[in-house]
């Protein structure tokens, strides 16, 4: 029982964060920062970049941190989603949620590296060589602190947060004190209609907004997993008063029209503005260099949590023998998935060095693919794992009862697909590209690996003939519907927004520039391919594979899987 106490899945060393650790490394995992938005200002207007950054909290991240904080309080597990998936539709979803959120990680955590070269380049001039230093250097240091454990995570996480916290108060401040400009002027810019200007800030605001349930996947390693939803409750507003106060006083305080000069590199070079800017022209041009710091600490503090948060993702698919084994290696000294934290350091490595345009455009479809089935999984855990009986433990309930669940399922659903749409056939396309290779990789690892019937084979039968488990034709069947229904009504929408609608055929209007129709006449095809060939599948599938009729689980079996003795610390405790 000692041993228990201190470790946690296949050997992870438990630690005692506290609600301000967790607060702390959600609010790195989601913000650092309001760095990211000064690219909705010129897009969107500066009015409609206020509307989408006052809504989302209330529309898209109350709702998601609800939802993040009622299922890690009845199923606090190493893993997060995957295992609220699993848990409510089976293994083959399960794994789509585990491979969507782990893979978009592996993408673009790169990404945080690279900004922060460009962003030191800018202060010291660098050679390439040099750069490339930097760039290891940083992986190296950050994959040194995961290695030491999860709490030095949140140790540095709430360090770098109060820097940035501090940094983008002083903004808000100093903008206010010098506000001489009406900051919601114009709404959008001229010419624009309201498709526009949300079309043109509601893809940003999502990302800027993502990141909450990512907390999830370290659930395994906190002692007292209750500390997550009270946290989560306190990073959402945070993260909202960070993002909105400091570019409501930015806007407010530089003069008129500059807002379409705003940039992320703004206040750093004399062409653009940002919310250095706010500080140069108001306390002195010094100001420019220490925001260039905060901007670096700000893209150090985000790589440090998803460094932790993703090396988690394949250890869990590994623990269940839907990943090759060896990412589930745990060091016996520190308890962290050091093989994770490693692979994950290497493909960093790698992936700093690359043009990201393509790679963020399927990492953002990745993380809305899995904000569509969240809400379905939490749905489906309601009748699982009725309010009642989790009254009766004190776990934290979202409130508002059925008009509530509705409220908090609904919005997030609704806002991904929209999202999904008006971004563009590019992003479209590429995004039924990318999730497609879920199903691919878990027929792999199905195959090879085993899967759950390996260590379950009562709850999780295998289906000897295809080696898949019980069921899984037609769950397969069933995506390929679910995907082709959504190609071939999706392009329709397309052809308008795109082609009738929008400025096709300009330069630089996409990726995809002048093969647009001909790229939504292959969906069109494709699509209806792919509800054909699902419907034939799932026809097969149920004759010769139809999935048990599910039964209603232990209840007390379910919960005491998840909420041993050691974590029944209620919701409500202090």
């Amino acid at each position: 029982m000692a041993q228990q106490q201190v470790q946690g899945v296949a050997g992870l060393k438990k630690h005692d964060i506290k609600v301000s650790g967790i607060v702390f490394m959600l609010y790195c995992l989601v913000a650092a920062g309001a760095f990211g938005i000064e690219e909705m200002i010129p897009e969107a207007g500066p009015g409609m970049t206020l509307i989408l950054l006052i809504i989302f909290p209330i529309i898209w991240a109350y709702p998601i941190s609800n939802m993040v904080a009622e299922c890690g309080s009845v199923l606090p597990s190493e893993g997060g989603v995957y295992v609220w998936v699993k848990e409510a539709f089976g293994e083959f979803w399960g794994f789509q949620a585990g491979w969507w959120g782990t893979v978009s990680t592996y993408i673009t955590n790169g990404v945080y590296v690279a900004l922060v070269a460009g962003y030191v380049s800018q202060m010291i001039p660098m050679s390439e060589v040099a750069i490339h230093v930097l760039k290891i250097g940083m992986i190296l240091i950050f994959t040194i602190i995961n290695l030491l454990g999860l709490k030095e995570v949140g140790k540095v996480s709430t360090i770098l947060s109060i820097l940035i916290v501090l940094a983008f108060a002083l903004v808000a401040l100093v903008g206010f004190l010098n506000w001489n400009t009406n900051p919601m002027d114009p709404i959008m810019p001229e010419g624009y209609s309201l498709i526009d200007g949300v079309g043109g800030g509601i893809c940003i605001c999502v990302w800027m907004y993502c990141g909450y349930e990512c907390i999830s996947n370290m659930a395994g390693e906190v002692k007292n997993p209750q500390v997550i939803p009270k946290g989560l409750l306190i990073a959402m507003p945070l993260v909202a008063l960070t993002y909105v106060l400091p570019t409501l006083g930015g806007l407010a305080s530089l003069p008129a029209g500059t807002w379409e000069n705003w940039s992320t590199d703004g206040g750093f070079t004399g062409e653009t503005v940002g919310y250095a800017t706010v500080l140069t022209a108001n306390l002195g041009p010094a100001w420019g260099y220490i925001f260039l710091v905060v901007a670096i600490v700000s893209q150090c503090a985000i790589f440090n949590t998803y460094l932790a948060s993703g090396s988690r993702g394949f250890f869990v698919l590994a623990d269940d023998n839907l990943c090759p084994k060896f990412l589930v290696k745990v060091s016996k000294k520190r308890g962290v998935p050091y093989v994770g934290i490693i692979s994950l350091a290497i493909v960093t490595l790698i992936l700093a060095q690359k043009d990201f345009t393509t790679l963020v455009s399927m990492e953002v479809v990745f993380m809305l693919a899995l904000y569509i089935i969240l809400p379905l999984a939490v749905i489906k855990l309601r009748k699982k794992l009725p309010v009642e009986e989790r009254r009766k433990r004190d776990l934290f309930i979202m409130p508002g009862g059925r008009a509530g669940l509705i409220f908090y399922c609904g919005f997030p659903i609704a806002i991904a697909v929209i999202a999904l749409l008006i971004n563009g056939t590019d992003y479209f396309v590429m995004g039924l590209l990318a999730t497609a290779s879920g199903p691919v990789a878990y027929v792999i690892v199905k195959a090879v690996y085993g899967g759950l019937s390996k260590n379950d084979p009562e709850h999780y039968p295998l289906n000897t003939r295809t080696r898949l488990a019980v069921g899984d034709t037609v769950r397969i069947g069933a995506y390929l519907i679910i995907a082709g229904a959504f190609g071939f009504l999706g392009q329709f929408w397309l052809r308008w927004y795109e082609i009738d609608y929008g400025e096709w055929g300009t330069d630089d209007y996409d990726m995809m520039g002048d093969i647009i129709p001909q790229v939504l006449d292959i969906l069109k095809w494709a699509g209806l391919a792919a509800l054909a060939v699902g419907i034939i599948v799932v026809a097969i599938g149920w004759k010769k594979d139809r999935p048990a009729p599910e039964v209603r689980p232990d209840i007390d079996a379910l919960l005491d899987k998840y909420l041993n003795e050691e974590k029944r610390e209620s919701f409500f405790d202090d």
